[in-house]
């Protein structure tokens, strides 16, 4: 009961990140279950398992804001579909030659270190670029699903970490619209991935529940938190989250678990903590005004 509880909890946490950066949960989740001890392919399976969920309740929650870019977002998600088919072979053949506990890891640190500097070098527009006049920029679109569909499946993430910032740097998309983008793309993509894993691993239903009530709720306040951030505010945060998990990996590499556990927690709760105090600063300035 009380191992449930702390999946609930980790559950409701990570569920507020993926509502806040339209990243699914699953780029935070899967290297998490790999600290706590969980090997790389059930860490992979439950995180793609989760990730629809806590995609199901951002993409209800930004619906509401109207923060979906429709055409986009089916475009990226039938591409990632495609994708998915052709990354879970790789996995299966990593798991083989027992390579899995390196090159996972080692394509998270890559991928978080080119994201985590495009982030933070990107220019904030207020402008979007038209996305739907020319054949090149529907390329762009494609190719933005299909990597993010096969990083997706072989890393256990919805992709949300890949797509959010390639909307941003790629197409201009303002952090906002690419969030609620993304989330569409991702529940597409997360439940094309799953199928390909349900039939091979077992998994632990009662710990994956956990995660999901905790997502369902967090996924909520997560979505509602970004509306009282300014765009470099959201870029900044997601870049630090990128770098706080890549430290965590690298430490994982030198069998430094704990210590990478803990750097990853710590970062986390102080945004959780920032989220808090900054919404509720703003409510009051809200009032104040009225």
């Amino acid at each position: 009961m009380q191992d449930l509880l702390i999946y609930l909890i980790l559950g409701l946490c990570v569920g507020v990140m993926s509502g806040f950066f339209g990243i699914g949960g699953g780029f935070i989740l899967t290297p998490t279950l790999i600290l706590m001890g969980f090997s790389p392919v059930i860490a992979i399976a439950t995180s793609l398992l989760y990730t629809v969920a806590t995609s199901l309740s951002g993409v209800v929650a930004h619906f509401r804001l109207n923060n979906i870019k429709w055409e986009t977002s089916i475009v990226i998600g039938i591409s990632g579909i495609i994708a998915t088919q052709l990354a879970h072979p790789f996995v299966l053949l990593l798991g083989k030659y027992q390579l899995e506990n390196t090159v996972i890891p080692l394509m998270y640190i890559a991928l978080i270190l080119y994201f985590s500097i495009s982030i933070l070098v990107s220019s904030s527009s207020n402008k979007e670029q038209s996305i739907s006049k020319t054949k090149f920029s529907y390329m762009k679109i494609v190719l933005i699903g299909l990597f993010a569909g096969f990083i997706s499946t072989v890393l256990g993430v919805g992709g949300g970490f890949i797509i959010v910032p390639l909307l941003i740097g790629v197409l201009a998309f303002q952090p906002k619209y690419a969030v609620g983008t993304s989330l569409l793309s991702v529940l597409m993509i997360v439940i094309a991935g799953f199928t390909t894993y349900a039939s091979t691993v077992e998994l632990d239903f009662g710990v994956i529940g956990s995660l999901i009530v905790g997502a369902l709720i967090g996924g909520q306040l997560g979505a509602r938190v970004t509306n009282v951030y300014e765009d470099k505010q959201v870029r900044h945060f997601l870049a630090g989250l990128y770098i706080a998990t890549g430290v965590s990996l690298v430490l994982k590499l030198f069998n430094m678990d704990l210590l990478g556990l803990l750097i990853l927690f710590s970062y986390c709760l102080y945004m959780l903590l920032h989220f808090i105090l900054h919404t509720l600063k703003v409510r009051l300035k809200e009032k104040e005004v009225s």
